[in-house]
């Protein structure tokens, strides 16, 4: 006899239906979504994810907002454009309230039994959200190994807390997928934009691809879109969203992922405090902190400060950047670093659109091209920011690229927002003693709001190019090199 507050197996099995519409002939994924772009990520997790030789989960895990659920719609498409009969695909959101308290065992053999699958065919069983079922790391390991003939994926918002639990319970068993916030390139061509407005030519010199703006002043109005929205593919494609994305993100984002999303296993038991630090790092994003100076200011302990960073890094919300100075060695007891959104469009989703004349503008267009490069993690560990006294003056550079093999700079980047620096060289006076210092692979590099061109400082050529289009450079070329 069915407990009364047992959900009844027929609508739990209604619901697997209708979540499942490729079991009806003819069916497939929400037609609105089968339009959406392909991210640019979704040719390598299709490798990994149809790659069955090996008995491992995929587990695809990122922030939230950032196309996780459709780019898993968007492999169910493709298993169903090659042939595969919809039957043979489970697609469960565990956040749906009908699955409450049901294993993913239990949603397993149910999909089995409904369909009759002999044992050892080949099935395709994807869990979204998964964070929202208890324990599911032992669970799913423990259906890697009972089931050889189903391929698992597994997909969570949870980012910090999935990482975590993946890497204790999951070794062996379980192969991670990171999908970050969209860069500029992908976000110019879910607004149908990089057409019109990116030309590239080759490069006769090096035979290398660059890539020039037809129209830098229109580039710039959807630079500043992607700062404000575009780093969220559904406040893209979708203008209601678009329209007021701290309505739709922020408690998504915000909420779940500060206040729900198990900061306790980082040791974090006050989640207000850990929000209201997050909204100061967001605010000023590309800043230079001090765990000295943000503990008087707060009033929180550095030990606690250190906690609160740790986790918001491992939640894809931040990453530090540590200092070197200007022999591009790395401070042995650095007491500062900067902080930066790793999605520039978390700040507008928390404090409004900002301008193309406001003063956070120069922050976020550092914010965006740190951005871009958090998208190759090999590359991205060997930037940092140098900082240093020269006399009475305190000099700076925005991005130092250091070589792993032999510990000396690769390029240097100044990052402005403003055409005024092409005509005031003594601003870039760091820039010019760095690259006085060291032999430098590539010319010295100044973004400006729409300048090209380039100067020379002390007898080095510097190069001048707008910051949007090297935002554009950076992620087009990290991109192509992952497929």
């Amino acid at each position: 006899m069915v407990s009364r507050l047992e959900i009844p197996l027929q609508e739990v099995q209604r619901r697997l239906g209708l979540d499942n519409p490729w079991w009806r002939a003819g069916g497939g994924i929400d037609p609105e979504e089968a339009l959406w772009p392909r991210r640019a990520y979704f040719g390598p997790f299709c490798r990994l994810a149809l790659e069955t030789r090996v008995r491992r989960a995929v587990v695809l895990i990122g922030p939230r907002r950032v196309g996780k659920t459709v780019m898993l719609k968007h492999f169910v498409q493709r298993l169903l454009d090659d042939g595969l009969a919809g039957v043979r695909i489970l697609f469960a959101s565990l956040d749906t309230p009908l699955y409450s308290g049901r294993s993913l065992e239990g949603l397993v053999r149910l999909f089995i039994e409904q369909h009759q699958h002999p044992a050892g065919q080949q099935l395709w069983v994807i869990f979204d959200e998964v964070q929202y079922l208890k324990d599911w790391e032992v669970h799913l390991k423990s259906l890697v190994d009972s089931y050889p003939g189903v391929r698992f994926i597994a997909s969570g918002s949870a980012a910090a807390a999935l990482r975590m639990k993946s890497r204790e319970s999951g070794a062996g068993r379980f192969t991670e997928f990171v999908l970050p916030p969209l860069t500029f390139a992908e976000y110019l061509t879910f607004a149908q934009r990089e057409d019109e407005l990116i030309v590239e030519r080759e490069d006769e010199g090096s035979g290398n691809s660059r890539y020039l703006a037809t129209d830098i002043d229109a580039l710039n109005e959807e630079f500043l879109n992607y700062l404000n929205y575009g780093g969220f593919p559904e406040a893209v494609m979708n203008p209601v969203v678009r329209e007021n994305p701290s309505r739709f993100l922020r408690q998504d984002i915000i909420d779940k992922v500060l206040l729900k999303d198990l900061p306790s296993l980082y040791g974090i038991s006050d989640t207000q405090e850990l929000n209201r630090f997050f909204n100061v790092l967001a605010f000023n994003t590309g800043d230079e902190v001090g765990l000295e100076a943000l503990s008087k200011h707060s009033n929180i302990t550095k030990q606690k400060l250190g906690d609160y960073l740790e986790y918001l890094e491992a939640a894809f919300l931040i990453r530090r950047v540590h200092r070197i100075d200007e022999n591009a060695l790395r401070m042995q007891r650095a007491r500062t670093f900067k902080v930066y959104l790793t999605n520039p469009s978390v700040r507008a989703a928390l404090f409004g659109f900002v301008r193309s004349e406001d003063e956070a503008m120069g922050n976020l267009a550092e914010t965006a091209v740190w951005s871009q490069w958090l998208h190759d993690t090999v590359i991205s560990r060997s930037l940092h920011y140098a900082r240093w006294k020269s006399g009475r003056q305190t000099l700076e550079v925005d991005i130092v690229s250091i070589d792993v093999r032999t510990r000396k700079p690769r390029f240097a980047v100044e990052i402005k927002w403003s055409d005024r620096i092409s005509k005031q060289l003594q601003e870039l006076k760091g820039l010019q003693e760095l690259a006085a210092r060291h032999a430098l692979a590539r010319h010295p590099l100044v973004t400006t709001r729409t300048y090209t061109g380039q100067a020379e400082l002390d007898g080095v050529p510097v190069d001048f190019v707008p910051v949007a289009l090297h935002c554009y450079t950076i992620a087009r070329n990290l991109l192509r090199s992952k497929h």
